[in-house]
């Protein structure tokens, strides 16, 4: 379902003005300030009131009501991408349908050490966690020691984990996704708006994703570390704010963008939320709470067919 884009672009959220307090020597000055991307997001969001056309900082762009299937905003929705860390919605299930106990303890290799993009993990080598653990810093933190750890162990190693997260993926009716490895690191992940709705809704009817993946924050206790370690939500709008989130995933690498997945409560319909390659650091989220003031001022029950992006 691809909603006609009719919404006219917004010049006016590049600039800001800032007035200067007058002194002795001057007078008062107003002065336009050009505003960074993510700022300018930022600006937007907070002055929206949802009154006007939904303009969104991310490329690709989907929202549906997941009770009624329809489509309440569209943005290049068939358009593959790559998907970086929401890749682990896929690792979680998987692992989750193969029923191995969550309290086995695993250690985090040096196969589990990203070489490829070089990011940094406080997960050392040599660490034992529950499977349960590495699940929540998984989807939780987004970390990816946490996901490599998760396939690596699963039957039949990390090649068997990664046929079965395609074979789920052509499950879900998920045609334009393809998997190469369990955390997002590897730009091959890719997928569009469209599958991504398939893969949050089917996420999201496991209880313990929903359970993880919506925690704020959680202390755990590693190995050499006298003190428990705090791990919070990659997602800020779970970790403060007053959404109702059911499930919750970001991602980032420099070829995917900042993306973010969600299911959320908003004029007590549930939504599902797919914002993919946004290029400021924060314009996820004010894409995010724009969508959510559109929808309320908006007539939930007349949105679908009749409004688009």
């Amino acid at each position: 379902m691809q909603a006609k884009n009719i919404t006219p672009k917004n010049k006016s959220n590049k600039y800001a003005l800032a007035k200067y307090k007058p002194n002795s020597k001057a007078s008062t000055h107003r002065v336009k300030l050009r505003l960074s991307p993510q700022k300018a997001a930022i600006v937007y969001a907070d002055v929206y009131d949802g009154s006007g056309p939904l303009e969104l900082a991310s490329s690709k762009a989907l929202v549906i009501n997941q009770l009624t299937g329809e489509t309440i905003f569209a943005k290049n929705t068939n358009q593959s991408t790559p998907i970086a860390s929401v890749t682990k919605l896929m690792t979680a299930m998987v692992m989750l349908d193969a029923h191995l106990p969550m309290d086995d303890l695993l250690y985090i290799s040096d196969e589990d050490v990203d070489y490829l993009k070089g990011t940094r993990s406080r997960l050392a080598v040599g660490s034992p966690l529950s499977r349960g653990e590495l699940l929540q810093l998984a989807l939780m933190s987004s970390e990816n020691r946490a996901a490599s750890a998760l396939g690596r162990n699963y039957p039949g190693g990390i090649n068997a984990f990664i046929s079965a997260m395609n074979r789920k993926a052509e499950d879900l009716g998920m045609k334009s996704t393809r998997f190469y490895d369990t955390t997002g690191l590897d730009s091959s992940n890719v997928s569009t708006a469209e599958d991504l709705v398939k893969m949050v809704n089917a996420a999201y009817h496991y209880p313990e994703i929903r359970q993880v993946s919506t925690a704020a924050s959680q202390e755990i206790t590693l190995y050499g570390r006298e003190n428990p370690v705090n791990f919070v939500n990659t997602n800020s709008l779970v970790r403060g704010g007053d959404w109702v989130i059911g499930l919750s995933k970001t991602g980032f690498i420099n070829e995917a963008g900042r993306c973010l997945v969600m299911q959320a409560e908003i004029s007590g319909q549930p939504m599902i939320i797919v914002l993919l390659n946004s290029s400021g650091k924060l314009s996820r989220i004010g894409d995010a709470n724009r969508i959510r003031k559109w929808i309320e001022h908006n007539d939930a029950g007349s949105l679908g067919e009749n409004v688009s992006g």
